[in-house]
């Protein structure tokens, strides 16, 4: 390792975990002591750090206040390093760590509001891809239809919650009055996708949810089909299954579609 190699691994640990060698790295004099130059860094990324928290879980913030969240962010920023080099990323941990700390079990919620608040993100950040046009199922021979396939843009998430956490995260980003967390009877599973610049999401039905699963794991629309049979009458579940997917399309979820040896 190169000098100036260790004297950056050496300022990296004194920051991350208090390491003391750094401070053999470090010329005596000037106006302030050596630990207090150093404690200037310190302070400042653990601000910064807190910081990115805060950027990426405003919600989560705001349910705790700004006493109660510095707390979790100190005690995060404490048991994990930052891992990426941009701070966009940083907090990917923070749903898993609130709910395996027993202090936060007054709040059986607030794992689920950090989970959506994350999923958010990734589904704006998610990469490019142009979806079909809305017209692109007309005219389909009846013959294609149970061997088509379809491509889902990469923004698309399904995530299943006990808690009525997608509505917090919404009443709480219009700045609205934010409703009393509240336990499903059943989890419901929610569809996240993005569309151009904006953020959609919805519930799903269990029926649809499970074509969806079937559909993003690769199976065909006759396999879609069969999904159906399984919740709707016989007669029923082609025509479910091509609404279904219509949807999708129309609302900019596929960006391709397949049909083997056509």
């Amino acid at each position: 390792m190169s000098n100036l190699a260790r004297i950056q691994w050496d300022f990296q640990e004194f920051l991350l975990h208090e390491s003391g060698a750094v401070h053999g790295h470090i010329a005596p004099g000037g106006r302030a002591p050596v630990a207090t130059r150093l404690a200037i860094y310190a302070h400042a990324y653990a601000a910064r750090m807190r910081g990115a928290l805060a950027a990426n879980y405003p919600a989560v913030a705001k349910v705790l206040g700004e006493t109660e969240f510095t707390e979790l962010a100190q005690e995060y920023i404490a048991s994990h390093d930052s891992r990426f080099s941009s701070l966009r990323y940083y907090g990917d941990a923070l749903a898993h760590f609130i709910a395996t700390e027993t202090s936060y079990r007054s709040a059986p919620f607030l794992p689920e509001l950090a989970q959506w608040e994350w999923t958010m993100a990734e589904v704006f950040d998610a990469a490019d891809a142009d979806p079909v046009a809305a017209n692109q199922l007309d005219g389909r021979q009846p013959a294609d239809w149970a061997s088509l396939h379809v491509t889902f843009h990469p923004s698309v998430r399904a995530l299943a919650f006990t808690w009525n956490a997608p509505q917090m995260w919404k009443t709480l980003m219009d700045d609205a009055e934010r409703p009393r967390a509240r336990q499903e009877r059943q989890p419901v599973t929610w569809l996240l996708w993005r569309r151009e610049l904006r953020e959609m999401f919805r519930p799903l039905s269990e029926a649809e949810q499970q074509a969806l699963d079937a559909a993003r794991a690769g199976e065909s629309f006759g396999g879609l089909c069969e999904v159906a049979r399984a919740h709707f009458r016989e007669g029923e579940a082609a025509s479910v299954a091509a609404a279904w997917l219509r949807d999708w399309v129309e609302s900019g979820l596929i960006t391709d579609i397949v049909i083997p040896f056509a």
